[in-house]
C-alpha cells in the first residue's frame, strides 16, 4: 500500500514536502513515482526515483524546484517543492514498480496510492 500526504494550501513562491509511505512490500525493490492530475488535465508524471535511489527523473518544470529523495529505514520517498506555481495545483499521487531504473511514463506503474491536494494560490 501507499499513502501519500503533505498537500495543502499554500502561496506562489512557497514550499512544501509530499510524503508517499510504502507499507506491506519490501521498499527495497521498487522505484517511485510521483504523478500529478490538474482538473480536466490527464494525469503527468512528476519525479521518479529508483529503487537504488542512485537515478531520479523530474519532468521539465520541476527542474530545479523540486528534488526527490527516499529514507530507506522509513520506507518513505518524499518530494521537496520550491517556488511553487498556481499551475503546481493538482492532486499528487505516488506510484510505486520493481524495476531498476524508474520513468515517468504512468503505465510502467503497477501499484498506485490515493492522492494528496496541493493548492497554490494567492
Amino acid at each position: 500500500q501507499l499513502q501519500a500526504s503533505g498537500g495543502g494550501l499554500v502561496q506562489p513562491g512557497d514550499s512544501l514536502t509530499l510524503s508517499c509511505k510504502m507499507t506491506g512490500y519490501n521498499f527495497d525493490y521498487y522505484a517511485i513515482a510521483w504523478f500529478r492530475q490538474a482538473p480536466g488535465k490527464e494525469r503527468e508524471g512528476v519525479s521518479c526515483i529508483s529503487r537504488s535511489g542512485t537515478t531520479t527523473d523530474y519532468r521539465d518544470s520541476a527542474k530545479g524546484r523540486f528534488t526527490i529523495s527516499r529514507e530507506h529505514a522509513k520506507k518513505t520517498v518524499y518530494l521537496r517543492m520550491n517556488d511553487l506555481r498556481p499551475e503546481d495545483t493538482a492532486i499528487y499521487a505516488c506510484a510505486a514498480q520493481s524495476f531498476d531504473s524508474c520513468s515517468l511514463h504512468r503505465e510502467w506503474y503497477n501499484y498506485w496510492g490515493h492522492g494528496t491536494l496541493v493548492t497554490v494560490s494567492s
